[in-house]
């Protein structure tokens, strides 16, 4: 095992053409954690302004950033600003009125091309963690990015706007984990199998991570994968696979649909492309009660009384709020790349990964280790096209970037890889162990 280091030449490469003040859109966990790391770096990213619905979780995030001393410059401009983010002229009126060249879209999924359409409209680069997401549509067929995104393809290479999709971790880092894979590891990579691993424990009965109604739409339709080329549909909880991965030991995890495999699928010449994801027995269960009482539906429901409600966003409403879990977290997460092919004419198999620990993510910024590992790639990505490494002036997915500079600057800001070998017939056995778990549906 080792890890891959940090080239020290990108502190100055691109310094000639800076970009200059930040927007980050979002003041939840993972808004938490671009704050503070924008924070870190505002001598390069230079006035930045965190905007949200609900101002005051931008003021509280600014006053833990001012308590920590976060502030590379300390007589930087941070600034609060409220915003409807569905509202594209607002979000243009608001990069227009604070002067922003890098918009961090880090609101939820709902709002994406929103924001991208006031990034078109001002010319300012725009980032977001996720794919785009259609209220009235669940799991819709793939690939999800062409049936938004990338419809703006052209209009970001006409306008010069540089556009970055899904640079959180999965999707981001593992994108460029492949990416770097492809060009350096392997001759040919016959497959790519993406392992998210949260062995932390956060103490509530029952949580999401993440945006409830955002989690829990990744996982109540079919689960695509991209397996001999061409789309494959399994449903949720049906296939999964155990592994002893760094850290974490023997973890198990399920076969889901997620947002990467839809650009990798595209943009790597790989046949066999899945994503994994770790769910204990509890919240299976849990999750499967939710779905079979009609609680995990999108589709509102009437009451006695003639109110419309929708069970989905009634849930996120009862449910502990994501950004409240930090303090009692405690374990580490392991989310990385098992790559198999070839190279010089034999057989190998890697994993490329990073380790986080909730606990010290939330002693730096106040966030669990779910949110920092979305919310530093974000801002890496600003930090980036602030140097120019990252400026193309068009729209890309992160395995279309170069990887390398990505991960070199992550290796100094607090998401450090490391490459295992893991070839020969026991690894194999050991990473490749996957079974039908029709009990479990």
């Amino acid at each position: 095992m080792f890890t891959i280091g940090y080239h020290s030449h990108l502190l100055t490469e691109g310094l000639c053409d800076m970009k200059r003040n930040t927007l980050i859109i979002g003041a939840g966990g993972v808004g938490r954690v671009a704050a503070h790391k924008c924070a870190q770096h505002n001598d390069l990213l230079g006035d930045v302004h965190i905007a949200s619905r609900t101002i005051d979780k931008c003021h509280s995030i600014i006053d833990g950033i001012h308590e920590k001393g976060m502030l590379q410059n300390p007589h930087g401009v941070f600034r609060a600003h409220q915003l409807d983010a569905m509202d594209t002229a607002a979000t243009q009126a608001l990069i227009e009125q604070t002067g922003a060249q890098i918009v961090i879209n880090l609101g939820h999924a709902f709002v994406n091309m929103a924001v991208l359409e006031a990034c078109l409209n001002t010319g300012a680069a725009y980032i977001d963690t996720a794919i785009h997401e259609d209220p009235a549509k669940v799991c819709e067929a793939p690939p999800w990015y062409a049936n938004h995104e990338w419809k703006r393809k052209r209009r970001c290479a006409q306008n010069g706007v540089t556009a970055i999709l899904g640079c959180g971790f999965d999707p981001g880092v593992v994108n460029a984990y492949a990416a770097l894979a492809a060009q350096t590891y392997f001759d040919k990579v016959e497959s790519i199998d993406i392992i998210d691993i949260n062995a932390g424990s956060h103490g509530r009965y029952f949580a999401t991570n993440f945006n409830p109604e955002i989690n829990f739409r990744e996982f109540t339709g079919q689960v695509w994968s991209w397996q001999g080329g061409q789309w494959k549909a399994n449903k949720m909880f049906e296939v999964s696979r155990t592994d002893d991965l760094p850290v974490v030991g023997r973890q198990t995890a399920y076969l889901t649909g997620h947002d990467e495999l839809h650009s990798l699928s595209q943009h790597l010449d790989v046949p066999d492309i899945r994503f994994w994801m770790g769910f204990d027995a509890h919240y299976i269960n849990v999750f499967n009660v939710l779905r079979n009482i009609g609680l995990l539906s999108e589709k509102p429901v009437r009451l006695d009384d003639g109110r419309q409600v929708v069970p989905l966003q009634l849930l996120k409403a009862v449910l502990p709020d994501p950004a409240t879990l930090a303090a009692s977290y405690v374990g580490k997460t392991c989310i990385g790349n098992l790559v198999r092919g070839v190279k010089d004419g034999g057989a190998r198999e890697i994993f490329i990964y990073n380790v986080t620990d909730h606990v010290e993510a939330c002693a730096e910024v106040g966030s669990q280790g779910i949110s920092y590992t979305a919310g530093v790639p974000a801002a890496a990505a600003a930090i980036l096209i602030a140097r120019g490494v990252w400026d193309v002036r068009k729209m890309v997915n992160v395995e279309e970037l170069p990887c390398q500079p990505l991960i070199d600057l992550l290796n100094q800001i607090g998401l450090p890889t490391h490459v295992r070998e893991t070839g020969g017939a026991a690894a194999l056995m050991r990473f490749g162990q996957e079974a039908e778990s029709q009990s479990l549906a």
